[in-house]
């Protein structure tokens, strides 16, 4: 990773846009908050917009509350350039155009230089500059690294937005991703204030009623196949009419039935509004999930990936059971 091209590159210019993959999580809101508040700080002109609604666990990392498309503006007003008109747009946690939905019209149009930062290897190298490190377990360490490597001051809610970052995108250090690194960061992260406890609450500890009532109809909805080796669950959009939950209530839900000994490999569908059915996969390691998920146009990691396919939920459901079944 070349962070000096990256400093340049914001250091060349005043007008900087903040965006993120749609459903953003808490890897991509910590790492985008983080940056927000340090190009402030630098004098820069910042704007943040979020394709898609923040969870409400999230907001508290911000603190004004981020435009979203379609719930503060328009695709048209972006279009037209009546929101901002960057010089440079950084893409934080993602380097695909398919999860950019919404906003990838715009930056093709807007004549802005690109920084990417992620650590994907699913790539549609968007960037005139890309700092890319797929063996960091989040985008939120490379932020880290890229501020310190810069010199510029890290403070206490930028330390606590950022340890958000890693901790999420790494199950709270259970997921395979975890190495030593992530650990040092996030010790470097609390000595700068963030506060592990006090997030864990704000995170894990905060569901509404109508979040419950929806994991609870996701287990109803819960099947296991293949000698209970495979995990399928699913809602559609009556469950979320239903129990009144949001679609980012969503997050974390399919890592529930992970918690079954014999699981090997999970998926969780969603019907979403537009007709298309959301597709999260993770896998123990056994099978490599961003492989099926690549070849339905989506991408992530070998064992966390996901796509976006159109047709019935039993069609997709069907389509990925037979993708595992043909691996297991």
């Amino acid at each position: 990773m070349d962070f000096q091209k990256a400093v340049n590159l914001i250091n060349e210019n005043q007008r900087i846009l903040l965006t993120t993959h749609r459903r953003p999580d808490g890897d991509a809101c910590g790492s985008i908050a983080a940056l927000s508040e340090a190009l402030l700080r630098n004098g820069k002109d910042v704007k943040v917009l979020f394709l898609s609604p923040i969870p409400q666990w999230y907001q508290f990392l911000f603190t004004d509350k981020p435009v979203v498309l379609d719930e503060n503006l328009t695709a048209e007003q972006l279009a037209n350039g009546q929101f901002y008109k960057p010089d440079l747009i950084i893409i934080c946690d993602t380097n695909s155009r398919s999860q950019l939905e919404g906003g990838i019209e715009f930056i093709d149009k807007s004549g802005a230089k690109i920084l990417v930062i992620d650590h994907h290897v699913t790539s549609d190298n968007l960037g005139d500059v890309e700092v890319v490190d797929a063996a960091a377990a989040a985008a939120g360490i490379i932020v880290f690294e890229l501020l310190k490597d810069a010199g510029w001051d890290i403070t206490e809610g930028m330390a606590e937005a950022l340890f958000a970052a890693v901790a999420t995108d790494t199950g709270w250090f259970q997921f395979a991703n975890t190495d030593a690194r992530t650990h040092r960061v996030c010790a470097e992260l609390i000595e700068k204030g963030a506060n592990p406890t006090n997030i864990y609450k704000k995170f894990y500890q905060n569901f509404s009623p109508q979040r419950f009532l929806l994991m609870r109809t996701m287990f109803d909805n819960m099947t296991l196949h293949f000698d209970n080796r495979y995990a399928e669950q699913f809602l559609c959009k009556v469950d979320f009419d239903r129990t009144g939950a949001a679609y980012s209530d969503t997050e974390n839900f399919i890592d529930q039935c992970r918690q079954i000994q014999s699981v090997e490999v999970a998926a969780f569908f969603v019907e979403l509004p537009d007709g298309r059915i959301n597709v999260s996969l993770r896998s123990s390691g056994t099978i490599d999930v961003r492989e099926i998920a690549q070849k339905y146009g989506g991408g992530g990691h070998k064992q966390a990936a996901g796509v976006r396919i159109r047709g019935t939920i039993e069609d997709v459901m069907k389509t990925i059971r037979d993708e595992i079944k043909e691996r297991l």
